[in-house]
């Protein structure tokens, strides 16, 4: 009797020890994920073909479906940057918001800071040349 609640003990323990240590299987990204995921793709070829206001298309139709993709913000910066200085508070603005989407993201950020300095840079020119 003693052996069996011993037995009996161990095997809670051990329930207890392997369900608490349990993984959660990763959530799989929903539809409207992928088809901004998609976009960014389709919006970056643009990009780097030139084509800036149809990039500029592509992101916002991929912000409208995942507002919190940061890249799909510096990709619109980038975007508003290629379309001349005289776009340059756009570029700001979604600069700006790629910030806030991506500060967990080491690499982006440092994407996100190069470009503001760019930005800046951009904007100190334009005010000497007044």
């Amino acid at each position: 009797m003693w052996i069996k609640s011993k037995i009996n003990v161990f095997i809670c323990i051990a329930l207890v020890i392997t369900i608490g240590c349990a993984t959660v299987p990763e959530e799989k990204p929903g539809p409207r994920v992928l088809a901004s995921l998609e976009l960014t793709k389709n919006g970056k070829r643009l990009l780097e073909s030139g084509q800036p206001d149809d990039a500029i298309r592509v992101f916002e139709h991929a912000v409208s479906l995942d507002p919190s993709n940061g890249q799909n913000y510096y990709y619109l910066s980038e975007s508003w940057l290629a379309k001349g200085k005289e776009n340059i508070s756009q570029a700001e603005e979604f600069n700006h918001l790629a910030g806030i989407y991506l500060t967990s993201d080491e690499k982006w950020m440092e994407k996100v800071n190069s470009q503001k300095a760019y930005i800046e840079k951009i904007r100190n020119t334009s005010r000497m040349n007044l």
